[in-house]
Formats: structure tokens, C-alpha cells, sequence
């Protein structure tokens, strides 16, 4: 069966050429050979530089550049994935992938398990949270150098081959040996469900997933044991996925036949996709949170939301993704994902933002957002395309440039300073925070009885403080100037937090801290209890 999934760009570069390897996309067979056949012009000059240059020369990467330079002329989101990063592209989308199933940090040249993913094979060996990895088989990898890549190609392996590891786990004191089955590991799209108060629901959306629908109806069961009555879908710096994970997340929404996206191409034909099953939560009130690093199924989620006035939209612009890639492979097990039409929400919006002024314009545009100051509300929000749509009630709305929210909600600018970069380049919570963990995590555990308690009671002492402070000042002095320190305190002190908790709960335990001071959230909360149905008129 087709299926079709979307992708976007964040922030940065780094972000981009994440979401370059994992576009809408629908897998096709077949083949298409562009440089088997020999009466082109790229693959004659291929030859002759291969035949005739003065130096030796690699033809394959040559011929890669080349793929990449062509698509770079056509849009931003058609690309070419070698076919040695092909399962790692997909990986993401598909929910799985074959190893151990832990996340891990390397902290002073020492591999410290981060997390042990829920029902995967480590979890199952008897890993913890916090142990440290010291061997690998008969290889020590404590102190030796040891890269992310390498522990990679030590760790992964097909499913069903065995791997032994010794741990030490510092609150016990003790070297432990574990044998490691290696087998499909889960990778969950859903972060997290929780409550926000008595009758709030909150669901993170992580991407969407070949498992997100599945993960969705049970997040939607697990709040409806604490009796929510409101629910707000958190979809920032959510880079899309597959377009049906995006309409079966909608149909959950949205009710009676309703349109959730269509989508039409020079030489493809109009699909639509319409609401089919009886949703889970069709009634309600509903928020959206969405932000410039929410593109493609994300925007489809959000635009129909919108568009159907089932429920208010808060944040920023989102990115602007709207073109439809599909995969066509090659003959060397590469693939092409090109684009082959656009995607428009139910009132006819097309969200692509512009893409005519070249790739590097194009990269530049979330950059150009901030300096020109509209993510910081300093204007109003940019509209790229003037014509006027309307949502079910009337409302205006518009396209051509990401969706635009119904409340907006300025970025956080806390971290724009040397002293908050300088944490996070040197990976200093994870520095400090194993290291307290070492000694505390026990102690915590018992003292706290779950997430919202610790959130509610637990802070961030002026001797950790120290510690932390003191530790940068010795890596990076030229970043610890007061007034950046004093700017980036508190919101250092929160991640700080944060970490502690998601070691000891989860991505509960992370998001219930998170959540206590995101001021979106708080937007939110305020945004139901007073003007919600006054933006639904």
C-alpha cells in the first residue's frame, strides 16, 4: 500500500539537514537508472572526467554532488539519500529499529545511560538509568576515547545476535555483567500524556510516525481515566512525517465526512482525505500549539483544526512546508525523494512559504524571522500571500508561508547569551547532573513520590548553583559575564531540573517540570478559561 509522509526545517542548518532525509513521502517500486543511460550530458562528463582528469578522482561522489546540485535547483524538500543512510532515514518514521534500546551520553570519556527505552531489549537485560558502561564484550570503553560512533557500530547489531556489557552502577557501587539480546527497538512518537490540572489533558506529538495514531488513541485513553475535559496537542518543533499518521491524527479531531488536506501537481491527479471514523475526541475544547519548527503533517493537523474552527490555534507561524515528496529508487539502492505536488488545508490555503530566491534564501528565512523580529512580536506577523480564506465560521485566514496561529506567544529569548550556548556546548548538565545522581538518585526516589510532587517542592540549591557556575568558569571563562548569568539563571536552573526529573520519571517527569513555566502553556490555560470561544467566532 502508498503511503505519503511530509517533512520540514527547523532552526538552524543542523535541523534542516535533519529534516532533509525524512520528507512526505510515498514509497513506490521500481527503478529509475538517471545515470545508467548513456546519451545524457551529466553522465558523458562523468566519463570523460573519469577517463581523462589529471588526478584521480572519486566518480561516485562526484556523481552525488551532482544529484544534489540538480535537485537544488528544482525546491528545497526534493533530495538524494545515499544508499548507505537510507535505513537510518527511515528509521524514524518506521517506529523501530535493531539494537539495545538505550539513549546514552558520553560524560567525562565514560558512556552513561541516559535512558532505557520501555520495553525494549535493555530493558529487559536489567539496564538502568545512570549505569555507566565500562565494556562491550571483551572491549573496554570506559576512558579510551570512545566516539557516539563507535558505540553505535558496538552497540547495534540484527535482531536475534547477543551482546555482553559491563556496568557500574554508582548508587550500588558494583561492576554488573548483562547479556543483551538485540531486537527491534521501539521508538515512540508520542513523548508524553499527562495532566495539567484537574481537567486539562496535555499530548506531545514528537513526529508523526507509522506508530503515532496507535500511541494517540492510547495517550487519549490514559487522560481519560483522569476525566479530562480539555485537551491541548503540543506539535512545536514537530517536522512532520507521514500523511497518514497526520490525517488519522485529524480524524480524531474532526467529525462528520469533514475534509482534513488535499493535494493536486502538474501530473498527479487531486486526492482528498476526508475524516472517516468515529474520533476519539470529535467534541471538546481543543488547543493546537504549534512554532516556526512545526511544518508539513504538523501544518495539515493544524490547518484543519483551524479551517473547521474546532479549536484555537497558539504560538508562531509555523514553518511552511507544503510540497509532497515522493521516493523513486535507484539502481545502487539510493533513492530520490522529489516532489511531485502540493498539499492544501480544506479552505484551499497552500502553506508553502516561497522557495524562488534560491536554497540559501531559503534556509535563511526562520533566521530572518527572528532578526526582523516577528518571532519576538516586535510585528506583526508576516502574511506572504494576501488573498483571504475562510475557516467554516467565516474567520480569515491565510496561506503561502506556514499557519498562522489564532494567539500568538513571543520565543523565549533567555538563551540568547554566551553563558547559556557555553552550557550546552560543553554538556555541562549532564556533567553535573549524572554526578549529583550518583550519590542522590535513591535518595530522591523516596523522597518524592512522583513527577508533580518533585515539580511542585524540589528547587535548584545555591550549592548546585555553585557547582555549576564554578565548572563552566573553569571550561569557559570568556562566556561567565554577570549580566548574561543573571539573564540565563532561572531558565538554566528549570533544565537543570528537568534533567533530574527525566532521569528519575521519564519524559514525564521532564515535560511535568518544562510545563510549570512554559509560557505558551500558561497561554494556553488562560486561552480556555476566558476568551475561547470568542476566537471560534
Amino acid at each position: 500500500m502508498k503511503q505519503k509522509i511530509w517533512q520540514p526545517v527547523v532552526f538552524s542548518l543542523l535541523l534542516i539537514v535533519g529534516i532533509l532525509i525524512g520528507m512526505w513521502m510515498k514509497p513506490v517500486s521500481g527503478e529509475v537508472g538517471l545515470f545508467s543511460g548513456g546519451g545524457n550530458k551529466i553522465n558523458q562528463l562523468l566519463n570523460i572526467i573519469n577517463q581523462a582528469y589529471v588526478d584521480t578522482v572519486d566518480v561516485d561522489s562526484l556523481e552525488e554532488v551532482a544529484i544534489n546540485n540538480l535537485l537544488h535547483e528544482l525546491d528545497p524538500h526534493s533530495v538524494y539519500i545515499p544508499a548507505r543512510d537510507l535505513t537510518a532515514a527511515n528509521e524514524g518514521l518506521e517506529g523501530n529499529f535493531e539494537g539495545v534500546g538505550i539513549e546514552f551520553s558520553i560524560v567525562d570519556d565514560t558512556i552513561l545511560v541516559a535512558k532505557v527505552i520501555k520495553e525494549g531489549p535493555a530493558e529487559k537485560a536489567g539496564l538502568t538509568q545512570g549505569d555507566k558502561i565500562v565494556q562491550v564484550d571483551t572491549m573496554p570503553v570506559a576512558r579510551v576515547g570512545i566516539t557516539n560512533e563507535r558505540v553505535f557500530k558496538l552497540l547495534r547489531g540484527e535482531a536475534g545476535s547477543k551482546v555482553r556489557v559491563k556496568v557500574y552502577r554508582p548508587y550500588r557501587a558494583q561492576i554488573l555483567e548483562f547479556t543483551i539480546t538485540r531486537d527491534k527497538v521501539p521508538i515512540y512518537s508520542v513523548d508524553v500524556a499527562l495532566m495539567l490540572n484537574n481537567q486539562t489533558g496535555y499530548i506531545k506529538i514528537d513526529r508523526f510516525a507509522a506508530n503515532t495514531h496507535q500511541e494517540f488513541k492510547m495517550a487519549l485513553e490514559k487522560l481519560r481515566a483522569s476525566a479530562f475535559k480539555q485537551l491541548i496537542v503540543d506539535l512545536r518543533n514537530n517536522p512532520g512525517g507521514y500523511l497518514s499518521a497526520a490525517t488519522a491524527i485529524a480524524d480524531e479531531l474532526l467529525d462528520d465526512k469533514k475534509l482534513l488536506v488535499y493535494t493536486k501537481g502538474r501530473t498527479q491527479k487531486t486526492e482528498e482525505y476526508k475524516a472517516e471514523n468515529k474520533g476519539d475526541y470529535e467534541t471538546g475544547k481543543l488547543i493546537i500549539l504549534i512554532d516556526e519548527g512545526s511544518a508539513s503533517a504538523s501544518e495539515i493537523v493544524s490547518g484543519a483544526v483551524q479551517d473547521w474552527d474546532r479549536g484555537v490555534i497558539i504560538g508562531r507561524r509555523s514553518f511552511g512546508k507544503g510540497l509532497v515528496q515522493e521516493p523513486f529508487e535507484l539502481a545502487d539502492g539510493s533513492a530520490v525523494r522529489l516532489t511531485i505536488s502540493r498539499y492544501y488545508t480544506p479552505s484551499g490555503r497552500s502553506i508553502q512559504k516561497d522557495y524562488t530566491k534560491g536554497w540559501d534564501a531559503y534556509e535563511q528565512e526562520i533566521n530572518e524571522r527572528f532578526e526582523q523580529g516577528e518571532l519576538k512580536g516586535a510585528i506583526g506577523q508576516k502574511v506572504n500571500d494576501s488573498t483571504v480564506y475562510k475557516t467554516a465560521r467565516g474567520r480569515h485566514v491565510y496561506g503561502g508561508g506556514g499557519i498562522m496561529p489564532d494567539v500568538f506567544v513571543a520565543v523565549d529569548t533567555t538563551y540568547l547569551n554566551t553563558f547559556f550556548h557555553a552550557i550546552f556546548e560543553e554538556n555541562l548538565l549532564n556533567v553535573i547532573g549524572f554526578k549529583y545522581l550518583e550519590t542522590n538518585r535513591e535518595l530522591l526516589k523516596k523522597r518524592y513520590a512522583n513527577a508533580g510532587v518533585f515539580t511542585a517542592t524540589y528547587s535548584i540549591n545555591e550549592q548546585m548553583w555553585q557547582e555549576l557556575e564554578k565548572t563552566i568558569n573553569k571550561r569557559r571563562p570568556e562566556t561567565c559575564l554577570a549580566t548574561d548569568i543573571q539573564q540565563a539563571k532561572q531558565q538554566v536552573k528549570l533544565l537543570y531540573k528537568a534533567f533530574i526529573a527525566r532521569q528519575l520519571w521519564g519524559d514525564e517527569g521532564y515535560y511535568t517540570v518544562m510545563n510549570s513555566e512554559d509560557k505558551m502553556i500558561k497561554k494556553a490555560l488562560d486561552t480556555f478559561s476566558s476568551t475561547y470561544p470568542k476566537l471560534l467566532q
